[in-house]
């Protein structure tokens, strides 16, 4: 006859074997994943929101990754200087976090240079094989991959909607900032396509706003008729001040980026960045998982978008072409 203290011995050792992996999935679920965001731009504030930034987080989010639960970002913002990236990017390698995000070329590269096992995620770096960012789109190899720009391609186009939306255009500026690796081969792309219209093209390099304030005098001295913003983390986080003094200098604008429309600028021509920092969420997750950054292929854009500011038009005596108003994917009133 068994007794009931026997009984429950056994019956306990029954149980362990369901016991243990229900125990290390509980463990598993609490587990805090602590990453890295090596940031360019400034911190988002509730009063100065950065999109893209709690665009990344909502990524997170809709995959249950949540900050102060299970989930601590170590962020890095560099404000705008480039010069702080190498510093930060070391700073972040010590902590030993699990992944890094980040964005742009100068950033990405920063971190390669700073670590070459801890993975890194990267969204919005133009042409990352042509810039030495990655060896292949379709496996990246290393400790590298993430989600790639198309600012070259569409850099033709933005002078083309310049042209159409001003059909006497002569003389473009371009706005660069040649501590970006990748705005030579946006400058070389808008001067091929000019060349061929006979549009006369101005580089300005501004790499602070002091400097985006002076480069804009210099189109003006210049005898610029419009301004082409190259895709540019810095300039994300100056696109208020930008699109402002394009419309004070009475110069039409062409930025890549939605959001630059939406603070004031004329058009802009590309992808929905917003969504691809969401979608580099689900980047760091396959990693957390287990993936091999190396193994994961890069995303590159399929949709580009055009988005026009009427007020902007209006506010510098432009009437939109119908031509424009039917390709447009939004017109902001």
């Amino acid at each position: 006859m068994t007794s009931r203290r026997e009984f429950l011995i056994a019956s306990g050792a029954g149980l362990c074997p369901l016991a243990a992996p229900l125990a290390s999935f509980a463990q598993q679920e609490s587990k805090v994943r602590r990453i890295g965001f090596l940031a360019v731009r400034s911190r988002s504030t509730p009063s100065n929101p950065d999109v893209f930034y709690n665009a990344f987080t909502q990524g997170m989010r809709e995959l249950g990754y949540v900050e102060g639960k299970n989930l601590l970002i170590e962020w890095r913002f560099a404000d705008g200087k480039y010069e702080r990236l190498p510093g930060l990017a070391a700073e972040l390698v010590r902590m030993q976090v699990e992944i890094i995000a980040t964005h742009s070329p100068p950033a990405t590269q920063a971190l390669q240079r700073a670590t070459s096992t801890i993975p890194i995620v990267f969204v919005a770096v133009n042409d990352p094989v042509g810039s030495g960012v990655v060896a292949n789109l379709a496996r990246p190899g290393g400790n590298v991959t993430g989600l790639s720009l198309m600012a070259v391609d569409v850099s033709p186009k933005h002078l083309e909607l310049l042209k159409t939306m001003m059909p006497r255009l002569s003389r473009v500026a371009v706005l660069v900032n040649f501590g970006n690796a990748g705005h030579p081969a946006i400058l070389k792309s808008v001067q091929a396509a000019a060349q061929q219209v006979g549009i006369k093209v101005l580089p300005v390099d501004a790499r602070a706003p002091d400097e985006i304030e002076r480069g804009f005098a210099t189109m003006t001295r210049e005898r610029a008729e419009a301004v082409i913003v190259a895709g540019d983390a810095f300039f994300v986080g100056q696109q208020r001040q930008i699109a402002e003094l394009a419309v004070k200098n009475r110069m039409p604008s062409m930025f890549s980026y939605r959001e630059g429309v939406e603070a004031g600028g004329l058009m802009s021509y590309g992808q929905d960045l917003a969504d691809f920092y969401r979608r580099a969420a689900t980047y760091v997750d396959k990693i957390l998982k287990g993936a091999k950054p190396g193994e994961l292929p890069i995303e590159q854009p399929t949709r580009i978008h055009l988005a026009i500011n009427r007020k902007t038009a209006t506010a510098l005596g432009l009437t939109i072409p119908q031509e424009l108003l039917l390709r447009a994917d939004e017109v902001i009133e």
